[in-house]
C-alpha cells in the first residue's frame, strides 16, 4: 500500500466501487478477457472494503484508488453503447472525486511516474 490514507466514502461511492470491484473481478474469470489487473490486487481491495462498514473509515493506498480508478474507466468504456451511459460517467466523476480528494496533485503526479 502506498501512501495510505483514512478514507470516508459517502454511500453512493461505496456502493459504487463494491460494484466496479465486482465486474473486475467477474473480467478476471472470464476466460475469453485478458484483465489487467492483479488477481491478489482486487482480492485483498474487495475484501477490505467487504470488511469495512459503510460509512466508517478504510484504508486505502494511492494506488488502490489508481486501481478502483482503472476498473472505473474500464467500466465506462464497456458501457459507452449502453442507454445509461451518462449515469455510469456520472459516478465515475464524482468517485473519482471522491477518491483523490485524499492525496495532492503532486502525489498523484509522483505515483504516476
Amino acid at each position: 500500500m502506498i501512501n495510505p490514507r483514512s478514507v470516508v466514502l459517502e454511500h453512493e461511492a461505496f456502493n459504487a466501487l463494491t460494484q466496479i470491484l465486482g465486474i473486475m473481478l467477474d473480467q478476471m474469470f472470464d476466460v475469453e478477457s485478458r484483465a489487467v489487473w492483479e488477481v491478489e490486487d482486487v482480492i485483498d481491495l474487495e475484501a477490505r472494503l467487504s470488511e469495512s462498514a459503510e460509512g466508517s473509515p478504510i484504508t486505502l493506498g494511492i494506488d488502490d484508488v489508481a486501481l478502483l480508478l482503472q476498473g472505473m474507466a474500464f467500466t465506462e468504456v464497456m458501457s459507452e453503447d449502453l442507454p445509461w451511459i451518462d449515469t455510469v460517467r456520472w459516478v465515475t466523476d464524482f468517485v473519482t472525486a471522491e477518491l483523490r480528494q485524499y492525496w495532492t496533485e503532486d502525489e498523484w503526479r509522483e505515483f504516476a511516474q
